[in-house]
């Protein structure tokens, strides 16, 4: 029954789809979403942005999939809707300017007929990502096009007006991946990343404005351990549960106790977690959570082919363990837009035991010089740029426009 629910869904937004483009839009009205309703990720850092800055010349409007999280962005004092109200609907059919970190599904797609798109998108484009995914599950919808993955996925299809983007390699992939011309991207870094490099107080002071209760109580508990570990594994196309792949959770956490460390698992957004786990010194986050306003506040990423990478290393000070156990088994579901040789910075491990030892013995010290080096390949003159008012100034959105 669901499926039949979900199938005539996708009629109908495939037909009203065309009627979109016949509505005047305004661009006075500016519209963000983010993937499964969330409010996370670039569009976020833009929009927070947007209502400090350019109000009442333009409208920044949040609209989301989740009535809960148009209610929590409202509460916080700025305009939010669901994207099935009568006003989620008007807003996201007027505004002239979309922006999103994935694609139009981040709002509804059927509504973006004549919109202008601009797709955040969500990291360096280490592994291959749309149309530049020839291998693995994906490739069925990207390069095989199987007919009912591609009924389901429209969004995937829709060309973005611009993308941003980084230094000319960076931006050179992006416009094989989305198929567009090069002068689409903008060259600018990213607005999470603009949290990344304030002062903490003014970063606590953006949680009591902005995050919810359980973000500012686990900041609080941070400053009580001598060490903190964030654990992000990027996402698998098969789906997989990482906490319980790979790790064994209990000898994690007896580490952390005699550390006097705390280790917090963030998976990506995609990747549901296992329920009931409980443990003394590891801290569970939803995939959906922003965990950029908590980055600053930790020692040490574990990661894996993420590109949490490299914005976490723009902080200086911080340190890096690659935790790669399953290298050959990835590769085999995702290629890599460049090798892992000469493009990766940290300590990398290949197994539970090495990561244990690793930090043990503390043995993920960045060197100052390695990260000057890492920055100026992938980040260029991008780091030195007020990021959220450069990409709105290439789309001239300003007061004085």
């Amino acid at each position: 029954m669901l499926k039949i629910v979900k199938f005539i869904g996708y009629i109908f937004c495939y037909l009203f789809y065309p009627l979109s483009f016949l509505v005047p839009r305004s661009k006075r009205i500016l519209v963000f979403g983010a993937q499964r309703g969330a409010f996370n990720d670039n569009a976020k850092y833009l929009y927070l942005y947007a209502n400090n800055h350019l109000k009442p010349s333009f409208r920044p409007v949040w609209i989301t999939t989740k009535r809960s999280t148009a209610k929590m962005v409202s509460a916080l004092g700025n305009e939010a809707y669901w994207v099935a109200s009568p006003k989620g609907f008007w807003f996201a059919l007027h505004a002239k300017y979309w922006f999103v970190n994935s694609y139009t599904s981040d709002i509804l797609f059927c509504l973006s007929g004549g919109a202008t798109i601009v797709n955040l998108w969500h990291g360096i484009p280490w592994k291959c990502i749309e149309f530049g995914i020839k291998e693995g599950v994906l490739a069925k919808r990207y390069s095989k096009e199987d007919k009912w993955d591609v009924f389901f996925h429209p969004a995937c299809f829709i060309r973005p007006s611009y993308v941003v983007s980084g230094g000319e390699m960076i931006t050179k992939i992006f416009a094989d991946s989305f198929r567009i011309n090069s002068n689409q991207c903008i060259p600018s870094g990213y607005p999470r990343n603009s949290i990344l490099l304030q002062p903490l107080e003014n970063v606590k002071a953006h949680i009591a404005r902005y995050e919810p209760q359980y973000i500012n109580d686990l900041v609080e508990r941070m400053a009580k351990y001598d060490r903190t570990f964030i654990y992000m594994p990027t996402w698998r196309d098969s789906q997989r549960n990482l906490f319980t792949t790979g790790m064994d959770l209990e000898a994690l956490n007896n580490l952390m106790k005699e550390q006097n460390a705390l280790a917090i698992m963030k998976p990506h957004q995609n990747t549901e977690l296992p329920a009931s786990i409980v443990y003394s010194n590891l801290v569970f986050l939803e995939g959906t959570a922003d965990v950029y306003c908590i980055l600053p506040f930790s020692d040490v990423l574990i990661t894996d082919y993420s590109s949490i990478m490299f914005d976490y290393l723009l902080m200086p000070d911080k340190d890096m363990i690659l935790y790669q156990y399953d290298y050959e088994e990835y590769i085999s579901e995702r290629q890599f837009n460049f090798p892992l040789e000469g493009n990766i910075i940290g300590r990398k491990v290949t197994s539970f035991e090495e990561l244990l030892e690793c930090i043990r013995k503390k043995d993920y010290v960045v060197s100052t010089s390695e990260r000057k080096i890492f920055l100026s390949k992938f980040w260029g003159d991008t780091m030195n740029k007020d990021v959220c008012a450069n990409i709105l100034k290439q789309l001239n959105i300003t007061c004085e426009a």
